[in-house]
Parts: C-alpha cells; sequence; structure tokens
C-alpha cells in the first residue's frame, strides 16, 4: 500500500491524472475516432454531435458540454476534486487535439475491445487519483452526494439514452459495437481500481485461535479480532480468527495456520474496500 502522504500529494496526483489521461487520449484519438465509435459519458455526447453534423471538434463539443457541469459542481463538490477533475478534463482535451494517431485495427470487434480495454485502464489510473477524469464523473458524484442517486444507475441511464439516440444516426453495427467498448472500458477500469486495493478477508475456525491471531500479529504484523462463535453440531463455544491481508501473504497465511492446527477451517473471500486500521485510508475528496 502507497504512503498516505504520497497518495494526497499534488505530484501524484497530477501524475495519475497526466498518465490516465495520456491513454485515454490515445484510445480514443487512434482507435475509436478511426472508427466512428460513440464512447460513453459527456465525450460519447460531444462524439454523437460531431459524427451526425461534423460541425466543430470532438474535444470542442467536450468541453463545451463540460462548462455547465463544473459550475453547478462548484458550490456542491469539494474544490480540490473539481480543479483536480478541471485538470484532468483541460490536458485530455490539449492531449485528444495535438495527437495524429492511427492504431490501424480494421476489425470493428477487435477495435471495440482494444479500444475499451485502454481506454478503461486510463480512466481507472484517473480515478486512482483525487480527481476524475470529468464530464459525467462530476455530474455523477454530485448527484450522488445531495440526493442519494447510485453512480451506477445514473450512468446506465445517461447511456442508454445516448445510444438509444446514436440509433437513429448510426448503423446498427456501429452502434453495437460501441456498446461492446463500453463494457471492455467498465470491466477494465474496475480492474485497474482494484488490482492494487483487492484484499482477502479470512474466517479461521480453530480449537487453537490464540496462536494463530499471535502468529498473524508477528508474521504479517497486522491485527486481527477473534469472534464468538459455538459450534453447530457440539454446541462448544469457539473463537473465530477474522483478519484481512492482501493476495500475495494468503498462502503464507494458509501454511501458518495449518502447522498450528491442521484441522482448522480455513475460509478467505474477496473484498475491495478496505478501510481504516493499517489496512486502507479512506479517500478525501
Amino acid at each position: 500500500m502507497i504512503d498516505p502522504r504520497i497518495t494526497y500529494s499534488i505530484p501524484w496526483n497530477i501524475f495519475l491524472i497526466t498518465a490516465g489521461s495520456v491513454i485515454i487520449a490515445l484510445a480514443l484519438k487512434g482507435i475509436a475516432f478511426q472508427q466512428a465509435f460513440i464512447p460513453g459519458g459527456i465525450f460519447g455526447m460531444a462524439s454523437l454531435v460531431y459524427f451526425a453534423s461534423g460541425l466543430s471538434r470532438i474535444s470542442m463539443w467536450f468541453l463545451l458540454f463540460n462548462i455547465p457541469l463544473f459550475i453547478i459542481a462548484w458550490k456542491f463538490i469539494g474544490k480540490r476534486f473539481l480543479f483536480y477533475s478541471l485538470y484532468a478534463m483541460l490536458f485530455f482535451i490539449a492531449i485528444y487535439t495535438v495527437l495524429d494517431v492511427d492504431f490501424q485495427i480494421h476489425n470493428q470487434l477487435y477495435a471495440a475491445v482494444t479500444c475499451g480495454a485502454l481506454s478503461g485502464l486510463g480512466a481507472g489510473i484517473v480515478l486512482r487519483s483525487l480527481g476524475s477524469n470529468g464530464g459525467l464523473d462530476v455530474m455523477g458524484v454530485l448527484l450522488y452526494q445531495k440526493f442519494n442517486i447510485g453512480l451506477g444507475k445514473f450512468y446506465f441511464l445517461f447511456n442508454a439514452v445516448l445510444y438509444a439516440f446514436s440509433f437513429l444516426f448510426f448503423n446498427n453495427d456501429l452502434v453495437i459495437a460501441s456498446v461492446i467498448m463500453l463494457f471492455c472500458t467498465s470491466f477494465a477500469m474496475e480492474y485497474a481500481l482494484s488490482m492494487f486495493d483487492q484484499r482477502k478477508v479470512v474466517l479461521v475456525i480453530s480449537d487453537k485461535p490464540k496462536e494463530i491471531s499471535d502468529m498473524i500479529n508477528q508474521q504479517f504484523k497486522m491485527g486481527s479480532t477473534l469472534l464468538s462463535g459455538v459450534g453447530g453440531y457440539s454446541g462448544a463455544p469457539k473463537q473465530i480468527v477474522l483478519t484481512v491481508i492482501n493476495n500475495i501473504q494468503l498462502k503464507r497465511l494458509e501454511e501458518i495456520v495449518f502447522t498450528i492446527d491442521p484441522a482448522a477451517l480455513f475460509i478467505a473471500e474477496n473484498t475491495f474496500s478496505v478501510i481504516g486500521s493499517n489496512v486502507g485510508r479512506r479517500k478525501i475528496y
């Protein structure tokens, strides 16, 4: 886990936003633009207007659509979040405008998957900062904070309307390929957000809970909790060891547990949001 002093520093956040924005711009300019795909969100709306009308540039429409969103959100969202998001939007627009790149992917399906994977990776990197990609993210955060409207529901409804209009102007194959690209983007973004933060919640049912708990503290410098339980068959009281570790530590913990108690029951579950103690720090925008 990266030191919180680094993750909250300006240079680190600027680095994440810059790197992620470059990847997104490469994917959208080098693949989506060449294929005339309609990405999701505000950039997708800008692309729809551009390809349907041929007026101005996509980046210019993207900027125009973002201006009212940032004005509305100025009073309701943390200024640090907005400043980082504003930098992300302006830097992305600048890079997208000056880039002249074509990945030369001619198969529409291959292009959709590749563009979705790259843009999702870039978006995930940006969202690991204290900002966002601008556009729909800014409005989504606002609606969630003020009206408790889930981000997933908001994104789904917006993109559903966007692609419904897209069917009016473009052939079905192109719109379906754009939807495939959007799904790949979502998957890659979630993976980018979780690949460094994924943890394992481990439950150990054993007759030697104190010894296992002590070894967790000694070997991993991690805390653990002893939960009270009752054996369903025997009715005897038991203590269950609960701890949270990362994927790398899992196999080592398994070996320690079964060395201490070969008859133990070892349960490990994935978790993507662990905040507090020495495991993870809450992100404050």
